[in-house]
Formats: structure tokens, C-alpha cells, sequence
């Protein structure tokens, strides 16, 4: 578990910093992020099996709580320590997984948009060879 939420964090960093010079290493990196963490979900989900843990459905109280909370523009690691430190395995391990599963699905919306930009615009080799051609061309429209 430690491993994949590790390889998560790293590989959202890791895509981050390559964002500058290659719009492709960036998709990959945060694809392999969020694979790591829905691997990190599936632990977490053999954690509740293994301790007999009850899993929060959507309608739950506290599921209903950590909404609101996320919902907060400035919500950040406070805002959930409490739960997150809480003394009863149940509550932390719930909220730590509402945590991953909106990770991951901030992470999606996230690698939608960096396709479509992908698509839209093309990688910086792309970039770069346009703009050397429409200098090129335009050197040579004004040499007529």
C-alpha cells in the first residue's frame, strides 16, 4: 500500500515537471499515477475485507460529511486530519479511500484534458517545427 501511494505521488510529480517539454511523458506519468492508486484503492478495499471493516456507501453520514467538507475551495490536509488520525480503523480507513477515489477521478478528468490539448495543439517537437517552418516561410516571403 505504502508502494502504490508512493509510485502515485511520484508519478503526479513526475508527470508535473514534464509538462514543459513533453505533453506525452506528462499523459503517460499521470496514467501510471492513477494506476497506482486504483491499485492503492483495491488495498484498501482488501483492507476492509481482511478487518471486517464496514465500507461507507454514498447515502452514509459520514460519507455525506466528507462531501461537504471536500467541497470547501480550500480544503487541504486539515480540513481532514481529524478523521484521517481518528482512533476507530473504520472511519480513517473510509476517509483515506474517499480521499484516493477522488484522486483518481481528479486524475481522469485531468489526463481528458491533457489528450485534448494533445490533440489540439501536438507535442512541443510539433510546436517547434511549426514555428521554424512559418519563420522560414515568412524569411522567404520577404526575400520576393
Amino acid at each position: 500500500m505504502v508502494q502504490a501511494a508512493r509510485s502515485g505521488k511520484q508519478n503526479i510529480s513526475e508527470g508535473s515537471m514534464a509538462s514543459a517539454t513533453s505533453k506525452e511523458t506528462e499523459i503517460k506519468l499521470t496514467n501510471v499515477a492513477r494506476a497506482s492508486l486504483d491499485e492503492l484503492k483495491n488495498d484498501f478495499q482488501d483492507y476492509f475485507r481482511t478487518h471486517k471493516l464496514k465500507l461507507w456507501n454514498r447515502d452514509h453520514r459520514l460519507s455525506l460529511r466528507f462531501n461537504e467538507l471536500n467541497r470547501d475551495p480550500n480544503a487541504n490536509y486539515e480540513t481532514f486530519k481529524k478523521a484521517i488520525a481518528h482512533d476507530d480503523p473504520e472511519i480513517s480507513a473510509n476517509v483515506l479511500l474517499c480521499l484516493i477515489r477522488l484522486t483518481i477521478f481528479l486524475l481522469g478528468r485531468q489526463l481528458t484534458a491533457l489528450e485534448k490539448a494533445f490533440i489540439n495543439e501536438g507535442g512541443l517537437r510539433e510546436r517547434m517545427t511549426k514555428a521554424r517552418l512559418q519563420k522560414r516561410n515568412k524569411g522567404n516571403a520577404n526575400d520576393k
